[in-house]
């Protein structure tokens, strides 16, 4: 599929018939692409395929092989690179401003971006860990208000109260942005247009990204068609056959059928805790249980003297086979709240009790460092040898590197010549190999591709131990948790059934209820009004008014929870796709209009409660 001509209209930024070469090779050729007016364009495809270095050519940091770049004069471009180099010094406020012509600076635009991105203006850039630096090169690029923003992987290293703030500025935004990323919530939630690159051409779909999976997979399955009539093989497309595009979708709803069930058994095991109160005495199957937490509080004294609380009374149970998702902001506590629960610090009070026989592996922020110079096969198997012991199985090292995209030619290779992805993926496979009933993931999404964090998914939606992950991605979440462990910081530690999407559903609801609640709390405590003395007239008006919303309220409930019956039905995307989106949809629309429904409600019955009727 060619891309799109340019439009008539002069675009912002575009490239035309692109090429760049590395050593000798093309890394792509022919790119036509265009950066217009309020476009949303998602690009991607796989590590090494280009995408950054697209991203360099159309912000003028590299220069083209072959065909040519057009920048519609007086245009400020915005961009964030995937590794922004702040080694040389210098306050953050001024390393930010450089974006701003001199005559443009604004302390006050500057200092706005910086508190959402929580950054010090008067931090040396030197000093910046990896993730403040990245914060800080995102803040330079919007506060410029340019015409263009190209964003590398602008969520990496961000909270999600982060993430969901810069989603609404990049939503308002009025240039054009052209976007790197692996987060699929945030492309989803931002994309109009994607291009995809692969093995140097460029395809385009016109839509967001939510289409893209099944989008390409049409392609791939078009072209393996084509491939297979002319008895030619690609590398690439030999491996598409032989996973084949109908076996995976199978597998992906078989896991999707199994992560509802274990959703479900997850809600009845925390209502069970609820009522149980968590009684460490009870009786547990051997190796069934692997944590239980009871009553847990922690707290650190702040370099201000004032108290700072991870958590205060928070209860749990967790068993083998369960996948916990932990989410807060930075700096709420997640990290301290894993060590409590696997027993690498002890609460201030509360207990903690850890199952039989649990083995654990942990994979933290900062991953593990490789021999470069070692081969693929040498780092799986140090001793020697053809095969591994992976998750007690007898595996030989290809067929174990099969597992996790590589091919044969590659065991062979040296670390080095691994592309950055690739190297995530054999730190995932020496991870997995390891025993291991017990896995602990800190930000295993960071600087990971698409096809990485879809091979991570599957591994864990296959592996039968316990997980605890640290994540921001809300899309990996939703897809592998089957609770959430939301640590909201003040010691407030809750935990949600469900994937993120439910943790958000819930949340509202709690809300809504306590909403609902404190008027009636008020109008208690509220001394008594005399009708003359009142500041508002109640009429029969206003009470047919107060009436109808109760009526409309109690209406959209009831049909809030038949369309919730019917989406818990694991089988219904199977079954009829197209009615489970048509559900989804409706389902956000209902919803909505109860809380414009409800908060309707309030402002009659706060006009009711100081009329005095």
């Amino acid at each position: 599929m060619p891309p799109a001509p340019l439009p008539n209209t002069p675009p912002w930024v575009a490239l035309r018939d692109a090429a760049i070469t590395f050593g000798g090779k093309p890394l792509f050729s022919g790119i036509t692409l265009s950066i217009g007016k309020g476009e949303r364009v998602a690009l991607v495809g796989a590590n090494g395929s280009g995408k950054s270095t697209i991203l360099k050519a159309l912000a003028g940091r590299i220069e083209l092989d072959a065909g040519t770049r057009f920048l519609q004069p007086g245009t400020r471009i915005g961009y964030l690179d995937q590794n922004p180099d702040l080694a040389r010094g210098g306050m953050v406020a001024d390393f930010v401003a450089a974006a701003l012509p001199g005559a443009e600076a604004d302390d006050y635009r500057i200092a706005r971006v910086l508190d959402h991105l929580d950054l010090d203006p008067g931090r040396d850039t030197a000093t910046l860990s990896g993730g403040e630096g990245r914060r800080a090169a995102m803040a330079r690029a919007l506060v410029a208000e340019p015409e263009v923003l190209l964003l590398d992987e602008p969520t990496n290293h961000l909270d999600l109260p982060t993430i969901e703030w810069l989603e609404q500025e990049l939503g308002a935004f009025p240039g054009g942005i052209l976007m790197i990323s692996h987060d699929r919530a945030f492309l989803n939630a931002l994309s109009r247009r994607v291009l995809w690159l692969d093995r140097g051409r460029l395809f385009e779909m016109d839509g967001g990204f939510a289409g893209f999976e099944e989008w390409s997979e049409t392609i791939m399955a078009q072209e393996a068609a084509e491939a297979r009539r002319l008895e030619k093989r690609i590398e690439q497309e030999e491996y598409w056959l032989a996973r084949g595009v109908t076996a995976r979708r199978s597998r992906n709803e078989g896991r999707r059928r199994g992560l509802m069930a274990l959703r479900k058994q997850r809600a009845e095991a925390l209502r069970a805790i609820g009522r149980a109160k968590l009684e460490l005495g009870d009786a547990v199957q051997g190796g069934q249980l692997v944590i239980e937490a009871e009553k847990l509080s922690k707290s650190f004294l702040a370099p201000d003297g004032s108290m700072r609380w991870i958590t205060r009374g928070f209860s749990t149970r967790i068993q083998r086979g369960d996948r916990i998702g932990i989410i807060g902001p930075n700096g709420a506590g997640k990290t301290t709240l894993i060590k409590m629960l696997t027993g690498d610090l002890a609460p201030d009070s509360g207990s903690i009790r850890l199952g039989t026989n649990v083995t654990r592996l942990y994979l933290d922020q900062r991953r593990e460092s490789f021999d470069l110079d070692q081969t693929l096969w040498q780092t799986l198997a140090p001793g020697g040898g053809d095969s591994i012991m992976a998750q007690g199985r007898q595996r030989h090292v290809v067929a174990y590197l099969r597992d996790f995209l590589f091919d044969e030619k590659q065991a062979t290779m040296p670390v080095r010549a691994l592309s950055g992805g690739e190297r995530a993926r054999l730190l995932l496979a020496k991870l997995f190999a390891q025993p291991a009933n017990l896995i602990i993931l800190d930000e295993p999404t960071n600087d990971l591709d698409m096809d990485t964090l879809d091979l991570l998914q599957e591994v864990l939606a296959d592996f039968d131990g316990t997980v605890l992950v640290v994540s921001h991605d809300r899309d990996f979440l939703d897809r592998l948790a089957t609770s959430i462990i939301a640590v909201e910081g003040d010691g407030v530690v809750e935990e949600y059934p469900g994937g993120y999407s439910d943790y958000l559903d819930q949340r509202k609801a709690a809300e809504r209820h306590a909403v609902k609640a404190r008027p009636a709390k008020a109008a208690e405590a509220r001394p008594a009004v005399k009708p003359a003395a009142a500041a508002l007239r109640w009429s029969s008006k206003d009470q047919r008014a107060l009436d109808q919303v109760a009526d409309r309220m109690t209406t959209l409930e009831a049909d809030i929870r038949t369309i919730e019956a019917a989406l818990a039905d694991p089988d219904l995307y199977a079954r009829d796709a197209a009615k489970f989106e048509k559900a989804s949809v409706l389902l956000a629309q209902k919803r909505s209009e109860l809380e414009s429904a409800e908060l309707r409600w309030l402002e009659l019955e706060e006009m009711r409660t100081q009329a005095g009727s």
